[in-house]
């Protein structure tokens, strides 16, 4: 999978003792920091770049949630492809 991808994140993060939303900060932080395009909705954050990148980010927003505290995660992707590009405007832009 060559072409840019959206790929839509939602880590639902517990812990007995942090506040969900400072753990999933942890993650945004992660994402923010990868260098890819993104965007943060309410339930979940879409990235835009390559499968594999994005891939990798998933997995080390998931380590920064444990690395936070938290005790366990409920992780839900969703993958958009096609034969050409995805990106975020193409769903977006008439909303903006």
């Amino acid at each position: 999978m060559d072409k840019t991808v959206n790929i839509a994140l939602q880590i639902l993060p517990t812990s007995k003792s942090i506040h969900p939303y400072k753990l999933v900060d942890e993650a945004i932080e992660v994402i923010a920091a990868s260098g890819l395009r993104y965007k943060v909705t309410p339930f979940e954050t879409v990235m835009e770049g390559s499968y594999d990148k994005i891939m990798e980010v998933v997995k080390l927003a998931q380590e920064a949630c444990y690395k936070a505290g938290a005790d366990s995660l409920m992780t839900y992707v969703k993958i958009q492809s096609s034969r050409n590009d995805v990106s975020i405007e193409d769903k977006m832009e008439k909303y903006e």
